[in-house]
């Protein structure tokens, strides 16, 4: 492949393990660039900080070094509006690893304009369908942005090559403790995902060793957490009445569903790029928040509304999946979910036991819900049930022209 010849400066979105490391001293010699690193805290319960020490050991200066905490930016801006949606990707996948690309994305770009850089890169394999999030997000975002993706353009292919790369350059490599994870990772405020190993066989159970978040449902408590989940437009504002930010509602949920064997889920997904994957993911407190939601939705949106919501929901999450956070089909979509979400507000309560979910209460000032209509007592005339009988008839008008025909009547 033949290189880009006029990039100088490379913005790197960095984490200061193995790979990443590798690339950065890659772009080095291949490119004879100058590297900035961007490292993103998003909730992956791992130091970020070590990344500084790792990028000034390999020739980074200090003030081309960017480390942020955006787990508010990211759970306020980007979990939060997917959640509006009911947002679930063939019929299953929360979104976890998806919906954290266009932000890192946007941030790549940002960085890459006030470094005066002239490229971003990333640490995305050429078989994922994260690099195509990063890359349609940047290029959405700043349409003559130059893309570096290493692992289309190296020949390291193999865990061994890399080693040997890493040897040979002398980059720092820590050693961990104790056996090597066979899964490949990837972990955020919202979820933790689990590829490879023993996994890529689709017949072979998840190990329980492997499971990072949740105790199993047989290991749950035996007795049931029960919670009340307050809403305002549709978000999540306040849990048993306390406020919190969106990232601490979404820790706070994670650590309930966990202790209760909530969000395990283990399937097999269609990526983008045409191939199928297995993954096994724990998302406890998304759980919680899809749940809550369309309790909260079901007394509060009309009918219709809702229908068209369910409708429009595949489409959306299939965006979101393949990389157009940042399309005008999505943000077009997020309009019209978000005004759906203007009386979306109440409270919803919960039991969460042996890795179940269940609403066992739901109010709100703006239900539709009229318990003089719905009751199967006296209704006081608010409702006559003779009127049944003539929309019955209407609405079989083409049902009963059509057997007309077909019966010969």
């Amino acid at each position: 492949m033949e290189l880009e010849s006029d990039i100088n400066k490379v913005v790197l979105a960095y984490s200061g393990g193995l790979d990443t490391s590798i690339i950065l001293k890659w772009l080095q010699d291949t490119y004879g660039c100058e590297v900035v690193t961007f490292t993103a805290d998003i909730g992956q319960g791992e130091e970020v900080e070590p990344a500084r020490t790792k990028a000034l050991q390999m020739g980074v200066p200090e003030d081309e070094i960017y480390i942020e905490d955006l787990c508010e930016d990211f759970a306020r801006d980007y979990v939060f509006p997917m959640f509006r949606a009911n947002a679930i990707y063939e019929g299953e996948y929360l979104l976890g690893t998806s919906i954290a690309r266009p932000l890192i994305a946007k941030r790549l770009v940002e960085i890459a304009k006030e470094t005066k850089a002239d490229a971003i890169s990333h640490g995305a394999t050429g078989k994922g369908n994260d690099q195509v999030r990063f890359e349609l997000g940047a290029y959405a975002l700043d349409p003559s942005i130059k893309i570096v993706a290493p692992w289309r353009e190296w020949d390291l292919g193999s865990r061994e090559s890399l080693m040997a790369y890493a040897e040979e350059h002398s980059i720092p490599i820590e050693m961990k403790r104790g056996k090597e994870s066979p899964f490949s990772m990837d972990a955020n405020l919202l979820h933790i995902s689990y590829e490879g190993g023993p996994l890529e066989d689709p017949w072979v159970q998840p190990p329980e060793e492997m499971w990072r978040w949740s105790v199993s449902p047989e290991a749950a408590p035996n007795e049931a957490t029960f919670l009340e989940i307050s809403y305002q437009s549709g978000d999540i504002v306040a849990i048993d009445g306390k406020q919190m930010t969106p990232a601490q509602i979404l820790s706070k949920l994670n650590e309930l569903g966990g202790s209760n064997g909530i969000g395990r889920l283990d399937i097999v997904e269609n990526r983008f790029v045409g191939m199928k994957s297995r993954g096994a993911y724990e998302t406890p407190g998304g759980t919680i928040m899809l749940k809550a939601h369309r309790a909260i939705e079901s007394l509060t949106l009309d009918r219709e509304v809702a229908h068209l919501k369910d409708e429009l929901m595949p489409r959306y999450a299939s965006l979101i999946y393949n990389g157009y956070w940042w399309s005008p089909e999505r943000e077009m979509l997020q309009t019209a979910i978000d005004h759906s979400q203007l009386f979306v507000n109440g409270d919803v309560r919960l039991k969460l036991f042996k890795g179940n979910v269940e609403v066992v209460g739901r109010r709100s000032e703006e239900s539709l819900f009229d318990e003089k209509i719905a009751t199967f007592e006296d209704d006081e005339g608010v409702y006559d049930q003779a009127d049944a009988g003539g929309f019955i008839k209407l609405n079989a008008l083409r049902l009963r022209t059509l057997a007309s025909k077909r019966i010969g009547q």
